[in-house]
């Protein structure tokens, strides 16, 4: 053998040694709620980041851990179906993408660990204790804080200097989102806008509500994060095109559908980040012993094509500022 094929030979095997540390221990079993569909391509590029963090501390699905991956399409009842699937399963801890995963999740299980990714307002919603100590089985990464409602707003009244109406797209009934909503709507005279609750909880809703809020003139949307809104994207960029209603959506993957603007979290670094807690905990610390992390990656993408059509100029320090602008 030449000597340059026995060493890239011998550190191979040095970095399968490292990457299964836990061999020839058992293999840890992981359950994993996914907020969109299993076609979607921004659910398959998180669940793809997410094995990255997992390979880079040691963990290798198939060899010491088996995932058992469950995509719920922002439904709240499929979400809740898979939640007790995997609850039978006995995993050693639950990853849940999302409001709806989490909700699904805490309530199949008060025993088994929970992680959650892209979670907004886990205080408010009364999912956690505190940020810095969850209690409970409970610990994650969130998403949207008070802070990016007045970012939005900002944003939108720099786009669409007219617009007297906005609506946001939200579940009413979630608790996570009380605090945000009521700090926008305070917001909103300094604005010049007057603000109102689109209200969604189901699929079947989006079209009848978005419809609705357009018949009135000089309005625009914001879109509020959640799986029910990421998993029907398309429809809501296609309807916001429709009623000709700027909007500003919470993630990019909107924008490169037709959106106008985004503004908001890198979901993908959320679900790559939350495999340091998996590991911890498949290592021995308690979900309640781990702070929840807040998001430290936040991402402008702008559509000129949708600008155009909608007949907006977006200003040049916003096309500055942007990380993304599509042509």
């Amino acid at each position: 053998m030449r000597r340059r094929e026995f060493i890239a030979g011998f550190c191979s095997v040095c970095w399968a040694a490292a990457a299964g540390a836990e061999q020839p221990g058992p293999v840890r079993k992981i359950g994993l709620i996914m907020p969109s569909r299993a076609e979607d391509a921004q659910g398959q590029r998180q669940f793809k980041h997410f094995n990255f963090g997992l390979e880079r501390l040691g963990w290798i699905n198939g060899r010491n851990i088996s995932l058992f991956v469950r995509w719920s399409g922002g439904e709240p009842s499929l979400a809740k179906q898979f939640a007790n699937e995997l609850v039978r399963l006995e995993p050693e801890l639950i990853v849940a993408g999302s409001t709806i995963g989490l909700e699904a999740a805490r309530s199949a299980t008060s025993k088994i660990p929970i992680v959650f990714v892209a979670v907004s307002d886990p205080v408010a919603a009364g999912y956690v204790k505190s940020l810095a100590s969850p209690g409970g089985n409970i610990t994650g990464f969130s998403s949207f804080d008070i802070e990016t409602g007045g970012k939005w707003l900002e944003i939108l009244k720099e786009v669409v200097p007219t617009a007297s109406r906005v609506g946001i797209l939200m579940d009413p009934d979630y608790a996570g989102y009380i605090t945000r909503w009521r700090a926008m709507a305070e917001l909103g005279p300094s604005f010049g806008v007057e603000l109102s609750q689109v209200a969604i909880q189901a699929r079947g809703d989006i079209e009848d509500a978005i419809s609705a809020f357009a018949k009135e003139p000089k309005g625009a949307l914001i879109v509020f994060s959640s799986a029910l809104t990421s998993a029907n994207s398309g429809l809501i960029v296609n309807l916001a095109d429709r009623y000709r209603l700027p909007t500003i959506y919470p993630f990019a993957f909107y924008v490169k559908k037709g959106g106008l603007i985004s503004y908001g979290i890198d979901t993908v670094d959320l679900f790559e980040r939350s495999a340091s807690y998996v590991d911890r905990i498949l290592r021995g610390t308690k979900p309640a012993d781990l702070p929840i992390q807040r998001p430290t990656k936040f991402e402008m993408a702008i559509n000129l094509k949708t600008a155009k059509a909608l007949g907006i100029a977006v200003p040049q320090t916003l096309l500055i500022e942007a990380d993304e602008v599509i042509e």
